[in-house]
């Protein structure tokens, strides 16, 4: 590296820096989300500044929600020069369809566990209880 190449981080310095586990960034790296870093003469990784943004990047879209291949994805959308704005917008289209998916099953879900709580007076033997006879009920749904 030359004098105004900043100098490179160990993996504990960009975990530290990035905000997460050592384990993290190796498994980022499996994934192929973060390339392998070039290593030193005695084994050890050297990342650079570059790094730390991409694994910020990572924390960020998780956080929102998208997968590690989604995140991939969106990752590769950001490298290609070709890429537009408008694609990405559709990847988050995309997500927020999924979420809104993810809360009509939640909705249904605490509805029907809010039914079976009113049903159940909450006395009286387990074998009586009509949660605990919901779930041991043969058929698989309790809507």
């Amino acid at each position: 590296m030359n004098a105004k190449t900043a100098a490179p981080l160990t993996i504990g310095k960009v975990a530290r820096l990035a905000e997460v586990g050592i384990e993290t960034i190796r498994f980022y790296e499996r994934e192929g989300l973060i390339p392998d870093p070039p290593r030193s003469e005695s084994g050890y990784r050297h990342y650079g500044e570059d790094s730390v943004a991409r694994i910020r990047f990572i924390k960020k879209a998780k956080a929102l929600g998208f997968s590690l291949a989604e995140i991939g994805e969106l990752l590769s959308l950001r490298a290609k020069p070709s890429g537009s704005c408008a694609n990405v917008q559709a990847k988050a289209h995309e997500k927020i369809a999924e979420i809104d998916q993810k809360i009509e099953a939640l909705q249904s879900m605490r509805t029907s566990l809010q039914g079976l709580v009113v049903e159940c007076r909450g006395t009286g033997p387990r074998s009586e209880c009509p949660i605990l006879n919901t779930l041991d009920a043969k058929e698989t749904s309790c809507t």
